[in-house]
């Protein structure tokens, strides 16, 4: 029975997070979605996180490796907490919170910058509060959490499984 190297769980979550983020470019586009700031800097986050994994999976379990590693599970900690973030605006009663108007913050200011550079993934057309379709019962930002929670259980794995490779 086979074992999962470090190298592995590195290019599984490089893979995965990417097709994530070309799932989410096709849910747009299929069902004509609207996405918001915070959806387009997950986006952006598994995109980030995606590229950190797959060089962490590239150095292997050399010492290296610690760079991409850690600042992939510092990705997802920060997709963890805008989707948290995301889910607590969603459940606010209706026109009670909004992420639009107000002082633009460093997110917003990323985002509207790519967007309007790379439109087709980055721009922004929708709010926050929407909760849009529910796929099995979640929203979009519900599947974010999850995903971005697997994606921090995943690298600590192969970060904790890197001594062990040389064993």
């Amino acid at each position: 029975m086979s074992r999962l190297t470090p190298r592995v769980l590195w290019l599984v979550l490089g893979v995965g997070c990417l097709a994530l983020v070309g799932g989410s470019l096709i849910l747009t586009a299929w069902m004509d979605l609207r996405p918001c700031g915070l959806c387009i800097f997950q986006r952006l986050l598994f995109i980030v996180l995606g590229l950190l994994a797959l060089a962490a999976a590239g150095l292997g379990p050399r010492r290296g490796v610690l760079v991409p590693g850690l600042l992939a599970l510092a990705c997802a900690a920060a997709g963890v907490g805008i989707a948290v973030y995301q889910l607590w605006v969603q459940v606010q009663p209706a026109e009670s919170v909004s992420c639009v108007g107000g002082d633009l913050t460093f997110i917003d200011l990323l985002v509207d910058w790519l967007g309007q550079r790379l439109p087709t993934l980055f721009l922004a057309t929708g709010f926050c509060e929407d909760t849009g379709p529910l796929i099995l019962g979640l929203s979009l930002a519900g599947w974010a959490l999850v995903g971005f929670s697997g994606c921090l259980v995943v690298g600590v794995w192969a970060l904790a499984s890197r001594g062990r490779a040389h064993a």
